[in-house]
């Protein structure tokens, strides 16, 4: 499924050569934009097939925006609840940060990208202060650049259906 998911990535332009200011500050010369790609069907159906059939959970969750279609798009095809984070605390309403029931359930967190890890360990401090159980993070591409190592050192698995360096090749 790498190769597939690999190719669908590169067929729907989710890398982009150039000089990019990432979310993190750092400088690449390629961006990778899974928010854009995944607003093609054919993207987005093999992704969430991918995290539904190898990744179990009871909610899968994503952090807005990019989590966001790969929690709905997993949720349905694994008939399953989803929950969405919001990057911030809203200042008004019930000012939840999580929409959706997490409390005492098993959460699957799903990114687009990680670079340094922060939008994910974000996200899953966000749950398990929402009393979810939450340890793993799915991410689309990995781009290698240290969220591995820094989520793994918070007691969190990120687990990656394709590497930067996978796409670089193709």
């Amino acid at each position: 499924m790498v190769n597939i998911l690999a190719d669908l990535l590169i067929r729907n332009r989710a890398i982009e050569f150039g000089e990019f200011t990432l979310a993190s500050g750092a400088k690449s010369p390629y961006y990778i934009d899974v928010k854009s790609a995944v607003t093609s069907p054919e993207l987005l159906t093999a992704i969430a097939s991918a995290i539904a059939q190898d990744y179990p959970f009871e909610v899968v969750a994503g952090v807005a925006v990019g989590g966001v279609p790969l929690a709905v798009a997993t949720a349905m095809v694994a008939k399953k609840p989803y929950a969405i984070i919001r990057a911030a605390e809203k200042s008004h309403g019930k000012k939840d940060v999580i929409i959706g029931c997490v409390r005492d359930r098993e959460v699957l967190l799903v990114e687009d990208v990680t670079t340094s890890g922060g939008s994910a360990l974000y996200g899953i401090n966000a749950l398990r202060a929402a009393g979810a159980r939450a340890d793993r993070v799915v991410t689309v591409v990995d781009r290698e650049q240290g969220a591995g190592p820094m989520l793994r050192q918070q007691g969190i698995s990120l687990l990656a259906l394709v590497k930067v360096s996978e796409l670089l090749q193709s």
